[in-house]
């Protein structure tokens, strides 16, 4: 599920209940949240999201592990939500065996913005939303992994190895991501980050480099995934990704901190990666005199197109984004809404691809802003370049020859500019016009100044080396961005600020001295020590009933329209298993003693190769009382209708249509919580 922040509107009032206060709520990019303190006696919370207007019996229940435990206050955040309005409620379950509720005010959830090549109908798989749908919510199937520091090296899945269907339990992330890598298993997977997750918590699981390696069987693999952050203080932490042959990969929300090398590496053969609202900070620093802030903070390369890269927060990143090394042909990224925030170059540096660069905030920029080499092309639109010392640069010619030394010593390329707003900065030269700092240069210049966003660029205007002209890709290919979707060059300030990086802004905060960090390409030693020194304020995962079981993602049984007569199933049950199918065996049964009305209308549930279509109605009328002669665990399996069932008088929670019950030995009643239908159980 996911929700959305409108800028401005990131809180609503407090709300109280008796006995629980719901201190802070709001809504963000396809996501909400709520804030509440600690109810004296709770023995844990459930929490719950619907739509405002829909009626009550619509909430859906989080999974346990988006509910999180903080020095003074408790916090669940609801992702993978369309746009639109919501509510939350918060139920604190009490040790006496009642509850105390709460629901927020109304979160207005806003959508993520899907532009750029990674969602040109033109790329190899038209979207970057990895195991999402286009509207926000998880696609149809989709498994969900959850890490933390603790479950990193734990978690498992099961993975399709093999033609025919041979399936693997991973066992770590690491190992899951390696299972993938087969190329068998393209189930979307949303691999959920909570808190502070460190190199050491994924001992094992990163490659010899430090990196979590996505990784495909060859080039352009579909693997629909997404990498994202909970909440707004989940972080990689002395850790990168690596993305290499993959499509469809998605990485959002996060705070990446002390990298290796690069924070986010797409090398080599990679489509439709959509990188965004992330904070990117310094990484650990590198043999070089340029890398004491490490080197690349999102670097794509070696035939890696159809790339977006929007909505992230640059902290004084040395070296922002490098596009191509050793290109063999025309390749295509996107930039937009970037706030490169005292950051000092390659804003991007761009190798012989074409890329569509608008609405990026350049925020005191000490060395260069868009570089061009080797004959690409870039399209730079509607940007705001404060302070950016040169905004714009083509490799020896232009400002790269004024005398400074060079950026690179390659051939160069060509810009395109359009619409930006440009003060502070020391050298910009136009080839048409002298709006620049210095008169117009038709040969040795830094960019061609457009009268129009749709206007070509004559092939007349080459680059002074290597005689490229620039190839006209924005008039030409799709970009996945239409002319509705570029802002007002005098919001771009302002919407940057508020919506680039993660949710709220993140939880860590820094204040730069711009008379000092604007000119300055030095690492920032106060900056660097707070990095270092981030300890995270999540003291433990988890909410329904005070324990976080072990996350795995067993995939949810799924629902069917009834179907015509069909030959009753039958299961065999493990060992020492009581088992009952409503379908074959209705209420009759030798251990359960069952009271309720049979349906046959509720519809149809496929639950571990079984088909099953009748149930048990769960009414105030249903009672199902059983003896456990030792500890065990009770599974019940129902269709969409329903959110707890009760056993014991203890009402326990339906998530993705099937409650699990640990119980001691001796008597137990399943009774009416809310409305269910129950098709199936066991007891083992």
């Amino acid at each position: 599920m996911a929700l959305s922040l409108v800028a401005g509107n990131w809180t609503n009032p407090t709300v109280h209940a008796a006995g629980l206060s719901i201190t802070g709520s709001g809504g963000w990019n396809e996501t909400a949240y709520a804030e509440w303190s600690p109810v004296s006696g709770a023995t844990g919370y459930n929490v719950y999201v619907k739509q405002a207007s829909a009626s009550d019996s619509q909430y859906q229940q989080l999974d346990n592990q988006l509910i999180r435990k903080y020095a003074s206050y408790w916090r669940a955040d609801a992702v993978g939500l369309a746009a639109g309005s919501y509510v939350m409620k918060v139920v604190a379950v009490l040790s006496g065996g009642g509850t105390a509720d709460s629901v927020t005010g109304t979160l207005n959830v806003t959508a993520h913005d899907r532009s750029g090549f990674a969602f040109s109908p033109s790329s190899p798989f038209g979207t970057g939303s990895g195991a999402y749908n286009a509207s926000g919510t998880l696609r149809t199937g989709a498994e969900v992994l959850y890490i933390t520091s603790q479950t990193a090296q734990t978690v498992t899945l099961p993975v399709k190895t093999s033609s025919s269907g041979t399936v693997q339990t991973g066992v770590g992330l690491g190992e899951i991501l390696n299972l993938r890598q087969k190329g068998y298993d393209t189930t979307p997977l949303a691999i959920r980050l909570i808190g502070k997750v460190t190199a050491s918590d994924l001992s094992g699981q990163l490659n010899s480099s430090g990196y979590l390696q996505v990784k495909g069987k060859n080039n352009y693999s579909e693997m629909n995934i997404t990498i994202e952050g909970i909440g707004k203080d989940a972080y990689a932490y002395g850790w990168g990704l690596l993305l290499r042959y993959v499509g469809n990969v998605e990485v959002r929300n996060l705070g990446l901190m002390l990298f290796p090398d690069d924070g986010v590496s797409m090398d080599t053969g990679n489509a439709n990666v959509w990188v965004h609202n992330n904070d990117i900070f310094y990484g650990a620093a590198g043999g070089d005199a340029d890398q004491a802030k490490g080197d690349g903070s999102t670097d794509l390369k070696n035939g890696s197109s159809y790339i977006t890269i929007s909505y992230n927060h640059y902290w004084d990143s040395g070296k922002s984004s490098l596009v191509g090394l050793t290109e063999p042909s025309e390749f295509y990224a996107t930039f937009h809404h970037n706030w490169f925030d005292h950051s000092d170059s390659r804003h991007p540096r761009i190798r012989v691809a074409s890329v569509h660069i608008y609405n990026n905030y350049f925020d005191g920029i000490s060395k260069y802003g868009v570089g061009v080499t080797t004959g690409g092309s870039a399209f730079v639109e509607s940007n705001v370049f404060r302070n950016a010392k040169y905004p714009m640069m083509i490799s020896l010619q232009g400002t790269d020859a004024l005398g400074e030394g060079t950026f690179s010593g390659e051939n160069g390329g060509m810009i395109k500019a359009y619409n930006n707003q440009v003060t502070g900065a020391a050298s910009l030269i136009y080839a048409n016009s002298g709006t620049g700092t210095a008169a117009a240069n038709a040969t040795s210049f830094d960019a061609y100044l457009a009268s129009s966003r749709s206007e070509s660029v004559p092939s007349s205007f080459k680059a002074l080396k290597g005689g490229t002209a620039y190839n006209n890709f924005d008039t030409s290919v799709n970009t996945g961005v239409s002319a509705s979707a570029v802002d007002s060059v005098s919001a771009v300030e302002q919407n940057v600020r508020a919506k680039a990086g993660r949710l709220g802004g993140g939880d860590f905060s820094w204040t730069f001295n711009n008379a000092v960090d604007d000119p300055s390409y030095a690492l920032n030693a106060a900056l660097m020590s707070a990095i270092r020194g981030y300890a995270t304020q999540l003291v433990s995962v988890g909410g329904n009933s005070g324990t976080t079981p072990t996350p795995t993602a067993t995939p949810a049984p799924t629902a069917t329209p009834a179907p015509t007569s069909s030959p009753v199933p039958t299961a065999t049950p493990a060992a020492g298993a009581s088992v009952h199918n409503f379908t074959a065996s209705g209420k009759t049964s030798s251990f359960y003693t069952i009271q309720g009305n049979l349906s046959t209308s509720k519809g149809t549930v496929v639950y571990n190769g079984l088909t099953l279509t009748q149930c048990l109605k769960i009414e105030s009328s249903t009672s199902i009382q059983f003896t456990a002669a030792k500890a065990s665990t009770l599974t019940l399996v129902f269709n969409d209708e329903g959110t707890q069932i009760k056993v014991d008088g203890t009402s326990y929670p339906i998530t993705n249509r099937i409650a699990t019950i640990p119980l001691a030995a001796g008597a137990h009643t399943i009774t009416k919580d809310s409305t269910a239908n129950l098709y199936y159980m066991k007891l083992e």
